[in-house]
């Protein structure tokens, strides 16, 4: 029998509302209902079926979860459960005042979206003339404060040349870190697949890159939604003792889904991931430890060794375990090979 780990990391969706009109959300908010997201009484009873179980980080996400005008109750409530709290945001509501809260509950740490290194490419994507600028004034408040703060960014066509200067200006506005999300065309990422997605190649290729730069141990860069980051820092010999900061990566995996890592709706339902749509359970029915420690699903993924195609034959498969989401949108097979993944097994450097 597999050994069944606890959660490292809880995404909680709080709520689908959001403020922007992002290029791969335009098409699906029209259709989204709000009239059933849970409410501040059902967010207890959770975090409680949470915390009497595990002691994750919880990231409390949207939408835009500053939309919620209980989330420092909602955060409060957690570290008071003995949870670790982050917030990721897109940044544009974050006030003075709203910083001197995140502050003041106790939030270890806020992620706020950029997706580009200046206002062009930035506010294209995320769909709201002066998104940029507000973004890096929330940044602002957040340093006035003392609070850490990364910045995610998706790789797309439109920001893939730009790399090195988001780097240098995430290092300019004194980001603890900077994470690198490699698009998932599953729901809102299917719409902008075709125009904005990378190619496998293209992938491959930065991921490479990243690996070798993330030895300047500028600022601790992560590769997300990037399982096979994992191979490529053990074939270049990325992981020895000049890693630096990233050593940390050797002592996880690629792809965490339901074995690390899970995701809850705004409805409470239980997902391996944001982007694997597969409903394993409501937390309004079931208890969080039912949920994660019975799951089908889950224990499926926790088995590298249920992986189909070029996966289950890859040498790297118990480090990588390719983007199980991925899998999902190519072949309607969460555990089918990685299909954005140029590598052949038993290849060797």
């Amino acid at each position: 029998m597999l050994e069944i780990s606890k959660p490292r990391l809880i995404f909680w969706e709080l709520t689908k509302k959001c403020n922007l009109s992002c290029l791969h959300c335009r098409a699906e908010a029209k259709k989204i209902d709000y009239s059933n997201e849970l409410d501040l009484t059902q967010i207890k009873k959770i975090i409680n079926s949470i915390a009497i179980y595990s002691s994750p980080i919880l990231v409390l996400t949207g939408g835009e979860p500053l939309y919620r005008d209980d989330l420092f109750e909602i955060a409060s409530y957690g570290i008071e459960k003995k949870l670790s709290l982050a917030l990721a945001t897109n940044g544009t509501l974050i006030t003075k005042e709203i910083a001197a809260q995140i502050k003041k509950v106790g939030i270890s740490r806020v992620s706020v979206s950029l997706d580009g290194w200046d206002e062009k490419t930035h506010d294209s994507f995320r769909g709201e003339q002066g998104s940029f600028r507000k973004a890096l004034q929330g940044i602002s408040f957040l340093r006035e404060q003392g609070i850490d703060f990364q910045i995610n960014t998706t790789i797309t066509k439109r920001n893939i040349n730009q790399l090195e200067k988001i780097i240098d200006l995430a290092v300019q506005k004194k980001a603890v870190a900077l994470h690198l999300f490699m698009l998932v065309p599953v729901g809102c990422g299917l719409k902008i697949a075709e125009t904005e997605m990378v190619s496998s190649f293209e992938y491959e290729k930065t991921l490479l890159w990243l690996s070798q730069f993330s030895r300047k141990n500028i600022i601790d860069i992560k590769a997300t939604c990037a399982p096979h980051y994992y191979r490529i820092i053990r074939q270049n010999n990325s992981w020895d003792e000049n890693f630096g900061k990233n050593k940390m990566e050797l002592k996880t995996k690629g792809c965490l889904a339901g074995s690390g890592v899970c995701f809850i709706s705004n409805q409470g339902e239980v997902q391996p991931c944001g982007y694997l749509p597969l409903k394993v359970g409501n937390l309004l029915k079931k208890s969080f430890q039912e949920i994660w420690e019975q799951a089908e699903v889950f224990k499926f993924l926790r088995d590298e060794d249920q992986l189909k195609g070029k996966c289950g034959r890859c040498e790297f498969k118990k480090v990588c375990g390719g983007c199980r989401a991925r899998a999902y949108y190519n072949y309607n097979d969460y555990l089918a090979e990685e299909p954005f993944c140029l590598y052949e097994p038993g290849k060797k450097g």
